[in-house]
C-alpha cells in the first residue's frame, strides 16, 4: 500500500530512537506495564510516533488490565489501516498508522463494556500524546511551588 508520508529505513531510523524504531517500523512489541503512556489520564490526543497523525482522543482511553494503553476507537476510522496478521501461530488484527503504516498494536473484539466492544492495544513506544490546553493548564497549576 502506497501512504502519503513514505520513507526509506535510513529515514526513519534517523528520526526515531532505537526502541521505537523496533515497534513502529519492525513490528515489535514493548513489554507490558512499561509504557510511558499506560497511565495517562489527562485530556488530549494521541498521535502517531512516527508522522505525528492524530490517532486516539484520550475520552476512548479505558484500563483494560492487559499493561498497555487501550482505546475503544481511533479517532476517525480512516486514521488506523487493519490488516490481519497471522504471526506467532494465531490470527489477530494489526492496527497500523493510515498515514504511515507504521505498527501501533492489535486490535481485539474484547472491549467488554466499551461503546464499541473493540480493544485497541497500543504500545506506548507508537504514539506521542498532547495534552489539551486546558489540561495543561490544570497540570501546571497542580505543581507545588517554591
Amino acid at each position: 500500500m502506497s501512504y502519503e508520508v513514505n520513507k526509506t529505513d535510513e529515514e526513519w531510523r534517523a528520526g526515531l530512537d532505537d526502541d521505537s524504531f523496533a515497534v513502529l517500523r519492525q513490528a515489535a512489541t514493548e513489554r507490558p506495564w512499561t509504557g510511558e503512556l499506560l497511565d495517562e489520564e489527562r485530556a488530549g490526543i494521541y498521535n502517531c510516533g512516527a508522522c505525528n497523525a492524530e490517532l486516539f482522543r484520550s475520552g476512548t482511553k479505558f484500563d483494560s488490565g492487559c499493561g498497555w494503553p487501550s482505546f475503544y476507537e481511533s479517532v476517525r476510522p480512516e486514521a488506523v489501516e487493519l490488516i490481519e496478521d497471522n504471526s506467532l501461530g494465531m490470527t489477530r488484527t494489526e492496527v497500523r498508522c493510515a498515514r504511515c503504516g507504521s505498527h501501533l498494536g492489535h486490535v481485539f473484539p474484547d472491549g467488554f463494556g466499551t461503546p464499541t466492544g473493540d480493544r485497541y492495544c497500543m504500545n506506548s513506544l507508537a504514539l506521542t500524546f498532547s495534552a489539551d490546553d486546558a489540561s495543561a493548564g490544570a497540570a501546571a497549576d497542580a505543581t507545588p511551588s517554591e
